[in-house]
């Protein structure tokens, strides 16, 4: 329970169906500042109102050494590659369906659930059928919300009395004070701190930088520049420790590559190119591709009509319709 509306609305309508539940908040950093999202102070005292005003268990769970070990190692050494990460995906995968899970086994629960929009269910060859999960984790999650529109879920708070049904979603990372993820990286990977040129697509210098970390492709604002134009970040190249910048135009790519990638089926729908929609962005629009699985993580994807702000570090997920195939890490846009 993050203290959101949404991880409440699920912890309560369990309990409404008869499900003994446990409502567990998770202490995942240790940082002083941190009052927003689901790491803070505000959060651990909204989650415990609301098991308290329904009537069920709650507990607070420190998991901050697993977190630094996995998503924050993950974050940290991305950034070092000049690749833009999904600190909430590697979260998902490390924390909330492997560390958490690890946890409801020693405490002999059947299930976890979360508030995540999501939707489960078997197919043929009875899988269970979600992005990123694998086989067990699925059968073993809940996702009560998962068929409700947010409005519905905030109705259903409402009902319910939830002291959070009016509360506004948090939009930032969880884990860093404020918004500025660039000086949380400053101070936690201090090594990312490097001086750089930022330069056009010719090589020429408009002017300079204190860390490829602070940029991402795609990025319009904040670039430290004036052009004149509307200037867009192009490349970010760490090992160069330069950022090219240019007109929105020459942000078009044809495709991408992409690793890790994790296929809910276990496996890949095959050797062979298949179709598929690819969403590149969490609000994003479905883009028809080509998938082609190149090994055993991998992927390259040709967009049917070029696509813009590919960000490598950032995820790609295949659908088929309705049914999310997988998802995987962009690696680099391609031509």
């Amino acid at each position: 329970m993050s203290g959101g509306v949404d991880s409440s609305v699920a912890a309560a309508l369990l309990h409404e169906r008869g499900y003994r539940v446990l409502g567990s908040h998770m202490k995942l950093v240790h940082l002083e500042g941190v009052d927003h999202g689901c790491c803070g102070p505000i959060a651990e005292t909204d989650a415990a109102a609301v098991a308290a005003t329904v009537g069920f268990d709650f507990e607070v769970v420190d998991m901050n050494v697993e977190f630094e070990r996995t998503v924050l190692a993950d974050f940290y050494a991305e950034h070092r590659a000049g690749r833009t990460p999904n600190p909430c995906v590697r979260c998902n995968e490390h924390i909330k369906f492997r560390a958490f899970l690890d946890r409801a086994d020693r405490l002999g629960l059947d299930h976890v659930a979360t508030g995540h929009y999501a939707r489960t269910w078997r197919d043929g060859a009875g899988r269970w059928v979600l992005h990123v999960l694998g086989q067990e984790q699925l059968r073993r999650a809940l996702f009560p919300v998962g068929d409700q529109t947010k409005d519905e879920t905030r109705a259903h708070a409402r009902r319910l009395g939830l002291p959070v049904a009016g509360k506004a979603d948090s939009q930032e990372v969880c884990f860093v004070p404020g918004t500025d993820h660039g000086e949380f990286l400053a101070e936690r990977a201090p090594d990312l701190v490097r001086e750089g040129a930022v330069v056009d697509p010719g090589g020429r210098v408009l002017g300079r930088h204190d860390g490829t970390f602070r940029f991402t492709v795609g990025q319009r604002r904040g670039l430290g520049i004036s052009t004149g134009a509307r200037t867009y970040v192009l490349e970010v190249d760490a090992e160069a420790n330069r950022v090219v910048v240019g007109p929105g135009e020459l942000l078009a790519r044809g495709g991408l590559a992409a690793d890790r990638v994790s296929w809910v089926a276990g496996e890949s729908p095959g050797t062979e190119p298949f179709e598929a929609s690819v969403r590149l962005r969490y609000l994003g629009e479905d883009v028809p591709a080509v998938v082609e699985p190149k090994g055993a993580d991998g992927v390259r994807v040709e967009f049917r009509a070029p696509q813009r702000g590919v960000a490598p570090g950032q995820s790609v997920v295949f659908y088929r319709g309705d049914e999310v195939l997988g998802g995987g890490r962009i690696l680099e846009a391609t031509r």
